[in-house]
């Protein structure tokens, strides 16, 4: 006897819908590498109806003073609360994570996440209202840009929602937004519990939408002529291809595209400390991680006691069950990236050596050891190219003018961290480095009041902080005589 399967539905004008075409895609378990839910594929009709939507509920959105978007924004971070273990489960589910991580590492942050950018709502920034010329006042106007198509990525589908549609809601704009066709279980969640609160508090049913769907449902989104904005996480290939498309009428763009942060370590740093922050930093979320400590330079000098140890650490770390308190980490998110992630190790060059791990684990679902690769050169695949799983590479340097050039020399610029007691090499370093983010002594840590995001191929626009929360909104310069 085989078990039904759940059934997901798109929402779309505070109504839970099928595909227009009825067409669906099956959704599945990473941890059991089985099906439990079906989702819509959704085509033109679906994205259609749904902009429709949005277009129809940005007026009376947009022309809402903030105290009242704030209200509504509250009253979502307090549902997200209530209806935290319902949130748990379906993003366990969605991505094989363990449920107590899931617990205390991503609904707090989201709710604080929702709250300061209800905060941010009522925080409109812009130059002081004045005469630039005899005879004339100018003033700024900061408005929403008006409808965002957002694409969200698998590797945390829950909370990159919440980075997309809090800054977007806050600001005035109304959302469109599509989970990876992988994990959408959480994201239609999301959608019935923000139709509650819009419906209980009398606002527009339109002001956000869910689509499910593939690539080329979110190709159609970012080439509809409603939206005024696309915003997509994802790999620089997504990006680039968003880019393109939004560019054939010229929409706002919003990319976050990944990352290859080095990690670099510098001898006089405290060996087992770094270790076991790198360790969590790099295996985390089954380093399924834009900003995971997954490229280590470690000075020459230090090099093999690090190695030594970080291969221990990387025995002791444990992958498993979603129950498990004893786990760090879940699968990888599908059989693609499972084998990805093989391709990565497959492909070594004769002079790299595994440390630790580097197989598959488990007879079912997608799980990978916790792993580790030393002896590797600068231009190697494995250090240049985004893994996107448990695999830390380890590479010697000799200074800090090479730990900076080795660091700097990859297309991503999205995070990086230097370990060292020295504050003046950490300041030197900091500055060099040619990243979005540089963490000093740690690896990973975020506040929604300071900006995340890269250079280079890692993409533009920042998400959280009062930075992300301007990306969603528009400058206009209002002048009037005085004459009259």
């Amino acid at each position: 006897m085989t078990t039904a399967l759940r059934r997901l539905r798109n929402y779309i004008d505070g109504e839970f819908r099928d595909a227009a075409d009825g067409r669906t895609t099956e959704v599945v378990n990473p941890a059991t590498g089985e099906a439990y839910a079906t989702a819509p594929l959704s085509a033109a009709a679906d994205v259609d109806a749904a902009m429709a939507a949005a277009e129809a509920a940005f007026p009376a959105w947009r022309d809402l003073i903030p105290a009242e978007r704030q209200k509504v924004l509250l009253k979502i971070a307090d549902r997200f609360e209530e209806r935290a273990e319902e949130l748990i489960a379906a993003e366990s589910e969605n991505c094989g994570k363990p449920i107590a991580l899931v617990r205390s590492e991503e609904i707090p942050p989201m709710v604080d996440q929702i709250r300061f950018f209800a905060g941010a709502a009522r925080m409109l920034e812009g130059r002081s209202a004045g005469e630039y010329m005899d005879g004339f006042t100018s003033i700024i106007r900061r408005e929403p840009v008006g409808v965002c198509a957002q694409v969200a990525p698998w590797n945390y589908p829950m909370m990159m929602a919440v980075w997309k549609f809090a800054p977007a809601l806050a600001a005035g704009n109304t959302v469109v937004i599509k989970p990876s066709d992988t994990t959408p279980a959480s994201t239609v969640l999301i959608a019935d519990i923000i139709g509650s609160v819009l419906d209980e508090l009398g606002h527009p049913r339109g002001v956000f939408n869910v689509i499910c769907g593939d690539r080329e449902t979110g190709r159609l989104m970012v080439e509809h002529n409603v939206p005024a904005m696309a915003s997509i996480t994802g790999s620089v290939r997504a990006g680039m291809q968003v880019a393109e498309s939004a560019s054939k009428d010229l929409k706002r763009v919003h990319l976050e595209l990944g990352g290859k942060a080095p990690v670099v370590v510098f001898e006089d740093t405290d060996i087992a400390k770094a270790v076991e922050d790198i360790s969590v930093a790099g295996y985390f979320n089954a380093g399924q991680d834009c900003t995971a400590a997954t490229r280590v330079l470690v000075q020459e000098s230090i090099h093999d006691e690090f190695v030594a140890a970080l291969a221990k650490a990387a025995s002791e770390t444990k992958t498993g069950a979603i129950d498990d308190e004893d786990v760090l980490y879940g699968p990888l998110n599908n059989a693609n990236q499972l084998k990805q992630v093989k391709g990565f190790i497959e492909r070594l060059p004769a002079h790299a050596k595994i440390e630790a791990g580097g197989e598959q684990v488990g007879e079912k679902g997608y799980f990978f050891a916790p792993t580790v690769v030393s002896g590797l050169k600068q231009d190697d695949e494995i250090v240049q190219q985004e893994v996107f799983g448990p695999v830390i590479t380890v590479q010697s340097f000799s200074d800090e003018k090479q730990a900076v050039e080795w660091a700097n020399g990859v297309e991503y610029a999205l995070a990086s961290s230097v370990w060292t007691k020295d504050h003046a090499r950490a300041m030197r370093m900091s500055k060099s480095l040619d990243f979005g983010c540089v963490w000093i002594n740690t690896h990973i840590p975020l506040v929604a009041e300071m900006p995340h995001g890269g250079f280079k191929k890692s993409g533009y626009g920042k998400d959280l902080s009062a930075y992300g929360f301007d990306d969603y909104t528009r400058i206009k310069h209002v002048m009037t005589s005085l004459d009259g």
